[in-house]
């Protein structure tokens, strides 16, 4: 059991006695030696060497030291693939046969060359196209040509050190083949890029925009050739942008009024979007204020206000009337519309203009009517309970006519759909001033021209008449009146006394005593105005006795004695003396008085005196002067000495 081991480990070191006497047998193939190794391509390198005999496959090594790379080849030459551009590598190579691989070959230098550079191209006009790229590592130069894809015409080519190159003077809308490498600081090229493009179509032209109706742009232009659809672009000038896409020559759009368009149309193909033609600008008309609002309207004016509106620099109203047109122009939102006739009917429109666009014809016009015309005042009139009646000519549509009467002493007013209406109860003595005015929906008209109304005097009040002699009477008033003069008029059927004066009284004579007269009374203004005052009933005074004369009665008695001479009345007597005064009164039908005690020896004035029904003695009448002696008869008539005043 334990010689079991023992055997295996002498029969494995048998084994490999064997094998190193193959190998022995066969030996590997010889070192290849590189004959030249170069990169025409700018991520490989290709190797030449000289076959090996014995050798059934190569091995290539690229190595930059970062990096190994190995690629096996069959046969010379070969190429190791997977490098990077314009890099430097060490390139070995070892022979590989039956009996195995060789040692590595002495080492070769080789640097792959430039990468290709990576284009972008596009056609900025119909005739140019334009090329562009990113640096290339290690490149100090570039080359691109260009020529039709067909294959026809001419190859243009360019060298250049800037990325970028722009081939000019090209057939609109033909396709291109275009090839570009760089090239190193040796001179050697790199890897070429190629690419296609199509020259673009021409931008439309002949666009032309016009507004078929308000809030509706039309934009046209004329047929590209190439262009196999169209895309419009209109953008405000608030920001915001619409376009049309269409494979016709026209397209449409909504428009705002004061809005000002910026249209650019481009022409597309396969090979993309035409370059930027002209770029139009279109200005809608101004718009229209559409909140008129008038804040006065009289009989020839209007003021009216509205917001501003975009897009207008300047307004223009119109008021039109008939044949009658009367315009104002102001930057502002307000307009005075004046010398308008007065309750007319007028179309008020208000235009907006703008210098780049005009006016805007399509505003609405708002109808406004004027305030009524103002009144003429005809005539004024007073009936006898003085009414006062005020006639005009009324020359207004459906108007009320309202007439005012301004004094010191108040208003009074009527009014009425006619031409005529009357007011009361003005006062008197006072002096107004007349106007009327019209008045409608719309408003009130000017007043018209005032006229002077002067109502009657007052009658004065407190009326006295004072009997100053048998025939003369004092009328005397307050003076509390604007009564220029005055007339009193006594009148009987006896005859009429009548006295005119400024004063507040009057002396009126020839008046009959004892019979009954009717009083009136006048006050006159100064433009001659009269007011009938004052109508009463006046009894004059009872005529003066006759024939006044003393009878003793006894040594102390005397009778008065008088005889009456028109009409009846009562009678009062009095004796004046130095010794006292004396005084009886007859009892009623009586002419005669007894004093039945009296002094004689004295001079007495002695005065018979009608008594008014008021009880007052009228002392108007003649007074005589008798003696009483007290020696003589005592009967008989007592001695006449004379009169103290006329009868």
């Amino acid at each position: 059991m334990a010689r079991g081991p023992e055997k295996c480990l002498s029969l494995i070191g048998f084994s490999l006695v064997c094998l190193k006497m193959v190998v022995s047998a066969k030996t590997a193939p010889e070192i290849p030696t590189i004959d030249q190794a170069y990169s025409k391509i700018s991520n490989s390198i290709t190797v030449e060497w000289a076959t090996v005999p014995g050798a059934s496959s190569y091995l290539l090594t690229a190595e930059d030291g970062d990096t190994v790379i190995e690629t096996m080849v069959a046969n010379s030459p070969g190429t190791v693939t997977g490098l990077k551009a314009a890099t430097l590598y060490q390139i070995t190579i070892r022979s590989i046969g039956a009996a195995g691989r060789s040692q590595a070959s002495p080492p070769k230098q080789a640097k792959t060359v430039l990468a290709a550079p990576i284009l972008e191209v596009s056609s900025p006009s119909p005739d140019s196209i334009l090329v562009q790229w990113e640096a290339v590592y290690m490149a100090i130069g570039f080359s691109v040509s260009i020529m039709q894809a067909n294959g026809l015409g001419r190859i243009w080519k360019e060298n250049t050190t800037n990325t970028s190159l722009t081939f000019s003077s090209l057939d609109s809308g033909t396709l291109y083949t275009i090839k570009a490498f760089a090239w190193n600081a040796n001179g050697i090229p790199g890897d070429d890029s190629t690419c296609n493009q199509r020259t673009i179509a021409c931008a439309p032209g002949r666009v032309t925009i016009k507004e078929d109706s308000p809030g509706h742009l039309s934009v046209a232009w004329s047929n590209v050739d190439l262009g196999d659809y169209y895309v419009a672009f209109v953008k405000s000038d608030d920001g915001l942008e619409v376009h049309c896409n269409t494979s016709l020559t026209q397209c449409n759009f909504l428009s705002e009024c004061g809005f000002t368009y910026f249209i650019s149309v481009f022409a597309y193909n396969k090979a993309g979007q035409s370059p930027l033609g002209d770029v139009f600008n279109y200005t809608t008309a101004p718009c229209c204020p559409s909140d008129i609002n008038p804040v006065l309207v009289s009989s020839d004016r209007v003021e009216i206000i509205w917001s501003p509106v975009r897009g207008a620099e300047l307004y223009e109203t119109k008021a039109v009337a008939g044949y009658t047109v009367v315009e104002c122009n102001d930057t502002a939102p307000a307009c005075t519309l004046s010398a308008l006739e007065c309750d007319t009917k007028y179309n008020v429109t208000v235009y907006s203009f703008s210098e780049v666009r005009g006016s805007n014809m399509s505003c609405t016009s708002r109808l406004i009517t004027t305030a009524p015309c103002s009144p003429e005042i005809k005539n004024i009139s007073k009936d006898a309970f003085s009414t006062i009646s005020v006639r005009w000519r009324a020359t207004n549509d459906d108007a009320t006519y309202t007439v005012t009467a301004q004094g010191e002493k108040g208003l009074y007013w009527c009014s009425s759909k006619g031409e005529a209406c009357t007011m009361g109860g003005l006062p008197c003595g006072s002096v107004f001033s007349v106007t009327a005015v019209a008045e409608t929906e719309v408003g009130r008209s000017l007043p018209s021209y005032s006229v002077p109304l002067e109502t009657v005097p007052c009658c004065p009040a407190g009326l006295t008449i004072t009997q100053v002699t048998q025939s003369v009477i004092n009328v005397s008033w307050s003076f509390e009146t604007v009564a220029q003069t005055y007339v009193t008029v006594l009148e009987s059927h006896t005859g009429q006394s009548k006295c005119h004066t400024h004063q507040n009284h009057c002396l009126l004579g020839c008046i009959t005593c004892g019979i009954n007269y009717t009083l009136a009374l006048k006050a006159i203004s100064a433009s001659g105005l009269t007011s009938d005052c004052t109508y009463q009933s006046y009894f004059s005074s009872a005529c003066c006795p006759l024939g006044v004369k003393l009878y003793r009665l006894g040594p102390n008695g005397i009778r008065i004695y008088w005889q009456v001479s028109r009409g009846s009345a009562n009678y009062s007597t009095d004796l004046y003396g130095s010794k006292g005064i004396f005084t009886c009164a007859p009892r009623a039908g009586l002419s005669f008085c007894d004093v039945p005690e009296i002094p004689c020896g004295d001079v007495y004035t002695v005065m018979v005196s009608p008594v008014a029904e008021t009880g007052l003695k009228l002392t108007f009448c003649p007074k005589k002067i008798y003696s009483v002696t007290c020696s003589g008869s005592t009967l008989g008539m007592v001695i006449y000495r004379g009169k103290s005043n006329a009868e």
